[in-house]
């Protein structure tokens, strides 16, 4: 379950807005190791679109996302 899933690494976009949570995430999920995943905290209400289509681009996979009221949470493994 992604529940389940615990973040190797969390990125904290809360404040930033378009293209910094994107730039930001191309850029930790980088700094990780094939397999690991990075937790990216945003409430940029772009990141949601951008994000997805960032991982499903670049061959990354977006395990979770959750949407809150206030921010939203996506869990993206890094797979090369």
């Amino acid at each position: 379950m992604a529940n389940d899933i615990k973040p190797d690494q969390t990125l904290d976009c809360s404040g930033l807005y378009c293209p910094e949570p994107l730039l930001q995430t191309r850029t930790h999920i980088d700094q990780i190791d094939v397999g690991q995943v990075l937790e990216v905290v945003t409430d940029d209400p772009a990141a949601e679109e951008d994000l997805k289509r960032f991982a499903k681009r670049t061959g990354h996979e977006v395990v979770s996302f959750d949407k809150y009221d206030d921010h939203m949470r996506f869990l993206i493994r890094r797979l090369k």
